[in-house]
This record gives structure tokens, C-alpha cells and sequence, in this order.
């Protein structure tokens, strides 16, 4: 029996040499990568408490108006360059319970802080929003609109037609005399009827029941005693010769003699006292202001005094220093003023000090 022709098969080659991973290596990969990651989150997250590079160098005022939130603050102070990220100041400001301490007010930044360090400057108490706004003694009302203004306060452009409300105290109602000189804070927003009102109830607090009763016993009602304050407010030249030159002119309303003061013409020609031009007959000219023309005060104050000119008139100095009734005053280049119950003595000192 023939025995068939077989053909050995190839040999089979071995399987594949494959590496297997185990599942411990598999979680470690897996932490590492998440390690790698969380690390750029946490530099990337450092980075942004960091300050940003100072571009001036000056320091930074947030204001927070009322009713501002901490993300419209955080993110002001972001596009001010202040911080990197408005994100990341509210998370920390969160985080250590501190979120809700943001005021109104002023808070002050130097350069170079990082979001740490604004965050606690938020959480402390700020600085107040407000704007003062200082009124010199003897300014008239044409000069309130520019000192509003150069304080950013209320609308200068609008402010002339607010002070045309009536006074209640001198004919005419203007408020000329009645809005006393002093420094006022105001918040910004503050409205110019806001402002008027504040000036105004502050010149109210002068006129205390005492101060009336003996402006009274002068012959003075109010509106008398705040115009003959304003006409020494003019006419002094410091704070001591008040009560003199108040004492001249209630000796000289008493007397019925012409006040002749300066300054009432000037404002009743609408100028500044250096503007007066004896030449053009400023003087001459006839107008219910001119103290030269026409005898008695004026109807109204020729400016807004100040405390020490209002005392002044219920404090007056009435006689010269040799006891008698004064009537007449110049002021002498040596400094001084020079007092005399006399014309003729009056007019020596004018020639012999001016």
C-alpha cells in the first residue's frame, strides 16, 4: 500500500511579542496628566492674583457710586489695569467673607497691589464720596456759578437761574446776602436746588432770636442788619476793623448823613469795585446802590458776608479813640485806618496818608 505524498505543514510561527499594561500603570499615567494639569491651573490661577505691570506707576482712586455692586467695582478696577482678573478679586473677596463689606465712597490704591491686597483695601472702610466746595466771604452771587464749577458740583451752566428764588427777607426776594460763606461738602449728584438749600439754611442759623432782637434795637430788621454786614464785609480790609466800620455807618444812618461806600456803587453798576472810574461819573450816576446819591442802606446786600462782619454790626465800635461819635474812615497806605468824628480831620488824614 502506497502511502500518500504528504507535504509537512510550515511551522507555525510564534504569536506576536505584545506588552500589556497593567492597570496600575494606567492610573498612574492618569494622575500624572491630571497633576500636570491642575499645576498650569493653579500658576495660571496664581498669575492672576498677581498685579499687573505698572504702566504709570500712580496710584489708582476707585470711586463706588451708590448702589454699585462688587462685580461693576471689580470690574472697573479690571479695565483700569488695576487687577489682572474681576473674576478672581470677587472669588477671593467670597471666599473670606468679605464681599459684601464694598461701601459708597472713595478707596485708594497705591500701584503694585496684587488681588490679595485690593481685596482687603475693598473690605475697608472708604474714604466719603464727596466734593466740597468752599465760598469765600464777601463773594456775590455772579460768583457761585465758577466756584461750583471749578468744585465739578452741581450744573454751573443752569446754576444762575437757581439763585433767582426770593430770599423772604429783603423786597426785591434776592438771594444776594443769604447764602453763607463757607466750606461745604456735597455728594456729587448733588442738584443745584440741593446746594441752594444748604448755603441758604446755613445763613438761617445766624439769625438766632438774641442776634435778631438786637439788630432790632439798632433800627435794623433782617434784611437791614445782612445788608449793612455786606457793605463792611466790602469795605474792610481785616477782620479787627469790622466793628469800627460798622460803627461808623449806624452812626452815620443814625446822623442822616449819605453812607458813601464804594462798594454799593460798584454793584449797582453791576461792576467790580477796581473797575469804578471816578472820570466817567460812576459816581454821580443815580441807582438805588449808590450810598452818594441817596441817603440810608441800600435796598438789598451788595454781597454774602461772613460771620465775623454779621457780628460786627451787633458788636459796633462807635467812637473814635477820644470818645467821640465816628463818622469817618480812610484807609492809610501806612496800613492802617484812620478814624475821625470831623470832616476837616478826615480830609487832613486823606492828605496826609494817601
Amino acid at each position: 500500500m502506497t502511502l500518500p505524498n504528504l507535504t509537512p505543514l510550515p511551522p507555525t510561527p510564534p504569536p506576536t511579542s505584545r506588552r500589556r499594561w497593567r492597570p496600575q500603570q494606567t492610573l498612574l499615567l492618569v494622575s500624572l496628566a491630571l497633576l500636570l494639569v491642575t499645576l498650569a491651573l493653579l500658576g495660571y490661577a496664581a498669575s492672576l492674583t498677581r498685579a499687573p505691570a505698572p504702566a504709570t506707576g500712580r496710584p489708582y482712586t476707585l470711586e463706588v457710586r451708590a448702589g454699585d455692586t462688587l462685580p461693576v467695582a471689580a470690574a472697573r478696577l479690571q479695565r483700569a489695569g488695576v487687577i489682572r482678573s474681576s473674576d478672581v478679586l470677587r472669588l477671593i473677596m467670597r471666599q473670606r467673607g468679605t464681599a459684601g463689606r464694598l461701601r459708597e465712597g472713595y478707596y485708594d490704591l497705591p500701584p503694585g497691589l496684587d488681588a490679595f491686597h485690593v481685596a482687603d483695601r475693598l473690605a475697608d472702610t472708604p474714604r466719603p464720596r464727596v466734593r466740597s466746595v468752599t465760598i469765600p466771604e464777601g463773594k456775590r452771587l455772579k460768583d457761585l456759578p465758577a466756584l461750583l464749577e471749578a468744585a465739578r458740583l452741581g450744573d454751573p451752566a443752569s446754576f444762575a437761574s437757581s439763585l433767582k428764588a426770593d430770599s423772604g427777607r429783603c423786597p426785591g426776594g434776592s438771594l444776594e446776602g443769604f447764602l453763607f460763606p463757607a466750606t461745604y461738602p456735597f455728594r456729587p449728584e448733588a442738584s443745584n436746588a440741593e446746594i441752594v438749600k444748604a448755603l441758604r439754611a446755613r445763613m438761617t442759623r445766624e439769625f438766632t432770636p438774641e442776634r435778631v432782637q438786637r439788630a432790632r434795637r439798632l433800627g435794623l430788621d433782617v434784611c437791614g442788619w445782612v445788608t449793612l454786614a455786606s457793605m463792611v464785609q466790602a469795605e474792610a480790609a481785616s477782620v479787627s476793623e469790622m466793628p469800627t466800620i460798622a460803627g461808623i455807618f449806624l452812626n452815620r444812618l443814625k446822623a442822616g448823613i449819605a453812607l458813601g461806600a464804594d462798594p454799593t456803587v460798584a454793584y449797582g453798576l453791576g461792576k467790580d469795585l477796581n473797575q469804578l472810574d471816578r472820570h466817567a461819573g460812576d459816581f454821580t450816576r443815580d441807582t438805588p446802590y449808590n450810598t452818594y446819591t441817596r441817603r440810608g442802606l441800600p435796598p438789598g446786600p451788595i454781597n454774602n458776608p461772613g460771620e465775623a462782619a454779621l457780628k460786627s454790626v451787633l458788636n459796633a465800635r462807635r467812637t473814635t479813640e477820644s470818645g467821640k461819635e465816628a463818622l469817618y474812615f480812610v484807609h492809610g497806605l501806612d496800613g492802617k485806618i484812620h478814624v475821625n468824628a470831623d470832616y476837616a480831620s478826615h480830609l487832613r488824614d486823606v492828605n496826609r496818608y494817601r
